[in-house]
């Protein structure tokens, strides 16, 4: 079994020693995506759902990048600063996730750079 490693310039890059994502076998794992703008760098900060769309485009562009979709994301982990926060970021979340829903965690944390959301997901190749 070999593992390749996923970066792309479409989601921000690592803030400590991780990958953006890592392929192994017919799976990709996604590392956690707090709402960093990759051309800017800036934490989207403020407001709950631009945070959770922003985190999501991140993982997005990481997807695309691997060759495959949130049509194929297995498995998802939701941490969120305030779990009172839990339906508005679930309002964006079902924009992304359509069908055939991923199993799901979500977990009130306390995230890097005082982030309001984090993300993380594993996927299949396709």
């Amino acid at each position: 079994m070999t593992k390749e490693i996923v970066n792309t310039k479409k989601a921000p890059a690592a803030v400590g020693p991780y990958s953006q994502a890592v392929k192994a076998c017919n799976l990709l794992f996604v590392s956690g995506q707090i709402p960093l703008d990759p051309k800017t760098g800036e934490l989207v900060s403020g407001d709950v759902q631009k945070a959770a769309e922003r985190s999501l485009e991140n993982v997005g562009a990481i997807l695309e990048e691997a060759g495959t979709s949130f049509d194929n994301v297995v498995k998802t982990t939701v941490f969120v600063k305030d779990i009172g926060d839990f339906a508005k970021v679930n309002e964006v979340y079902a924009r992304y996730f359509k069908k055939d829903m991923p199993a799901r965690s979500c977990v009130e944390v306390k995230l890097p750079k005082d982030a309001l959301v984090e993300i993380e997901v594993i996927a299949l190749l396709q």
